[in-house]
C-alpha cells in the first residue's frame, strides 16, 4: 500500500510547568431522528456522524510481536475460541487507513502507554522510532500513561516538543522532530506550580464539529513507576479531574467531550469479541475504570481506557444512569476500536442514543504500509549490530503467564546468581510480574536460528535498565514482603513475586487478605523462614524502593547497587546455555497454589 499523503505537521502546543469486521459490536442503540446528513443543497445536516479510531498500550512494538504477545483471542459462533496472529505498525497503518476510507470526520485517539517497556528497536533509542511512527499512523491525540514517565517528565517533554536525547545526543545525523500530536496529562501537576504538566485537554474541529479530549493518567503511577521517573510531581484522582476540565470545556462551547484515560478494567471473557453487555451469568466489566466511570461527568461522551491490556468495548452507566461506551483495544497495537459518535449540530453534543463501538484485529493478512517498513528497516539497521548478538540458548518457550511464570522464576534466578557474584551471602532473590514483559520463544525471529536467544529479545524481557539491587531484611520483614502480595495496595488486585529457586510457599485463595499467604508454609532451602535472621535479598531497584506496594522492600539496610538487570539475564544465560545444551524452561512449582 502507498504510503498515506502526510498532514501539515501540527506542532502540538504543550507546555511543562517545570520539567521545560472480525469484532463484535456494542451499542446503545435507539434510531436518529429521520434526518439526512446532507441536503441537496449540500449544506451540513444536524447529524454528523464521527468515526473515532482508538488504541492503547502500544509499547513501542513497531514489530509483529511474537509469542502470546503477538496472538489475539477469538470467540467463535460455536462456543470455542481460537487465536488469530496480530499486531505491527505496518499493518495497524494499513488497517487504520482503510478504516478511514469513506469517513470525512475521523479522528484518531489513544489511550496511553504507547512508549516505555519498549522492544529494542525503540528503546534503545529512547522511544524515538514509536513517536516517528505515530506521527505517520496519523496519531491525533493521546493520554499520557504511567510508562509515559519511566525516563521522567524531562524526557516525556522531549519526546513532545522535540530535540536530541540530552546524553546519547542525535541518532545517525538526524534530529528529532518531536510529536505531532498532543499529549495530555489533566491530572499529573507540577509541585512548583500546581498546573498540569502538558496540556489537559485538546479540541478536533471540522466544519463547525467539535469534540473535546480530556487526558488522565492512573492516580496510582507513583507506585507503579521509579520513584526518579515521577519526582516532584502529583497525580491527583482521575474522575474528579476529568469533571473539572469538562466544566472548562462547556464553559468554551465545547459540549462533546471523550475522555482518555489510562486505567482498565477486567472483561469476563478474554475474547476480543465477548459482548460485554450481554445478560447473564459471566457478562460485563469489572476493576478501578468501572468505578471512574460512574463518577465521571454525564457530560463527557465516551471513555477510552487501557493499562490491563484487556479488549473490551461495554457500556457502563454514568452517575445519571445512562449506558455510556467504555473501550480499550488489548495492547502491542493488536487490535484497534472503531467508535461512531454521532455529532448533533443544533446541541453540538453527541447522541448517546446512538454511540456505537467494536473492536477489530489487526491481521497481518492485509498488506504491509511502505512508510512504516521503511521506518522499520531504517531503525532495525542502527539497532542489529547490538540486537543479534546472541545472549543463550533455551530447549522451548519459556512463558511469562500465570501467577508464577517460567520466564519469571528464571529472571528470578538470574539475580539470585548476580546477587552471589557481588555477595556470596545472598539468600534470594524476588521479581515483580509486571516487569516481566514477554517471554522467550524457540522460534527464531530472524535469521539466528530456533532456539537462539538474541540480546533484542532479552530486551523485550527486560526493557527497563532497573539495577539489581541487595539489601537486607530481617526473616520477619520477608514475610511480611510475601504477605503484601495479596494485602494492603495489592489487595483487590495480587501482585506475585516471581520466587528464585529455593523459596517455596503456600497460596492459599481461598482466603482473604494477607492470610491467603500461608505462612507455616514458606521455607528457604528447606528450612523454615527464621523471623530474627538476616536474609540478603535481591531485587531490581523498582522493587528495592518500595514498587507496586512492597513497602517493606523500602525499609532494607546495607544496600549494594549491582549491573542493570538485562545484564544479569545475559551473563546467566551465556553461562548455564548452550547450542548443544540449552537451557530448559524452569517448572513453576515454587509456590503451591490452592484455590
Amino acid at each position: 500500500m502507498p504510503a498515506a499523503p502526510r498532514r501539515t505537521r501540527r506542532r502540538a502546543s504543550a507546555f511543562l510547568a517545570a520539567a521545560a469486521g472480525l469484532a463484535t459490536a456494542a451499542a446503545l442503540t435507539a434510531a436518529l431522528p429521520a434526518q439526512a446528513h446532507e441536503d441537496h443543497h449540500h449544506r451540513p445536516g444536524r447529524y454528523q456522524d464521527v468515526q473515532l479510531l482508538s488504541f492503547n498500550d502500544l509499547h513501542g512494538n513497531l514489530e509483529p510481536p511474537s509469542g502470546s504477545s503477538g496472538r489475539i483471542t477469538e470467540a467463535q459462533p460455536d462456543g470455542s475460541t481460537k487465536t488469530v496472529d496480530a499486531g505491527g505498525v505496518e499493518y495497524l497503518a494499513t488497517h487504520l487507513r482503510q478504516a478511514r476510507e469513506g469517513h470525512p470526520y475521523s479522528v484518531t485517539a489513544a489511550g496511553g502507554d504507547l512508549v516505555g517497556a519498549s522492544p529494542l528497536l525503540s528503546g534503545l533509542f529512547h522511544d524515538e522510532p514509536t513517536i516517528e511512527a505515530l506521527n505517520k499512523l496519523d496519531l491525533d491525540v493521546t493520554s499520557v500513561g504511567n510508562h509515559e514517565f519511566d525516563e521522567g517528565a524531562r524526557e516525556l517533554a522531549r519526546l513532545q516538543n522535540a530535540g536530541c536525547h540530552p546524553t546519547d545526543g542525535c541518532y545517525a545525523g538526524r534530529g528529532f522532530q518531536g510529536a505531532d500530536f498532543p499529549y495530555l496529562a489533566a491530572n499529573v501537576l507540577d509541585d512548583t506550580t500546581g498546573e498540569p504538566i502538558l496540556k489537559p485537554y485538546w479540541v478536533w474541529r471540522k466544519n463547525g464539529v467539535r469534540i473535546g479530549f480530556i487526558g488522565v493518567t492512573l492516580e496510582g503511577t507513583p507506585g507503579i513507576v521509579s520513584a526518579a521517573g515521577v519526582k516532584g510531581l502529583t497525580f491527583k484522582d482521575e474522575a474528579e479531574t476529568i469533571n473539572k476540565y469538562a466544566r472548562q470545556l462547556q464553559r468554551q462551547g465545547v459540549q462533546s467531550i471523550v475522555a482518555l484515560i489510562h486505567e482498565g478494567g477486567y472483561p469476563a471473557s478474554g475474547s476480543y469479541n465477548y459482548d460485554c453487555d450481554s445478560p447473564g451469568a459471566g457478562s460485563g466489566l469489572s476493576g478501578p475504570i468501572v468505578d471512574i466511570a460512574k463518577n465521571v461527568t454525564p457530560a463527557v461522551d465516551a471513555l477510552v481506557t487501557g493499562h490491563t491490556h484487556n479488549a473490551y468495548v461495554c457500556t457502563v452507566p454514568d452517575p445519571s444512569g445512562r449506558p455510556r461506551m467504555v473501550t480499550s483495544a488489548s495492547s502491542f497495537g493488536r487490535l484497534y476500536t472503531d467508535t461512531t459518535l454521532t455529532y448533533d449540530r443544533r446541541t453540538g453534543d453527541i447522541v448517546r442514543t446512538a454511540v456505537k463501538s467494536a473492536n477489530h484485529v489487526v491481521t497481518r493478512d492485509v498488506p504491509k504500509a511502505a512508510d512504516l517498513t521503511g521506518l522499520i528497516d531504517r531503525w532495525n539497521a542502527l539497532a542489529a549490530p547490538i540486537g543479534n548478538r546472541p545472549i543463550g540458548y533455551v530447549s522451548a518457550d519459556i512463558g511469562n503467564t500465570g501467577t508464577e511464570s517460567p520466564m519469571g522464576d528464571l529472571i528470578a534466578d538470574a539475580q539470585l546468581a548476580h546477587g552471589r557474584e557481588l555477595d556470596p551471602r545472598t539468600s534470594l532473590a524476588l521479581m515483580n510480574p509486571g516487569g516481566v514483559r514477554a517471554g522467550l520463544t524457540y522460534a527464531a525471529k530472524g535469521t539466528e536460528g530456533d532456539g537462539v536467544v538474541t540480546y533484542a529479545e532479552g530486551f523485550t524481557v527486560q526493557p527497563f535498565a532497573n539495577t539489581v539491587n541487595l539489601q537486607d531484611l530481617t526473616g520477619a520483614q520477608l514475610v511480611q514482603v510475601l504477605k503484601e502480595q495479596v494485602s494492603g495496595a495489592n489487595a483487590a488486585a495480587p501482585k506475585i513475586l516471581q520466587p528464585s529457586a529455593g523459596l517455596t510457599y503456600t497460596l492459599d485463595l481461598t482466603k482473604t487478605g494477607a492470610d491467603r499467604v500461608v505462612t507455616a508454609s514458606i521455607r528457604l532451602n528447606g528450612a523454615p523462614v527464621d523471623p530474627a535472621a538476616t536474609y540478603r535479598v535481591a531485587t531490581n531497584s523498582f522493587l528495592a524502593g518500595g514498587g507496586d506496594g512492597f513497602a517493606t522492600l523500602g525499609q532494607g539496610t546495607n544496600d549494594l547497587v549491582g549491573a542493570d538487570d538485562l545484564t544479569a539475564l545475559a551473563k546467566y544465560l551465556t553461562a548455564n546455555s548452550s547450542a548443544t545444551a540449552p537451557i530448559t524452561p524452569p517448572k513453576p512449582d515454587r509456590i503451591t497454589i490452592v484455590q
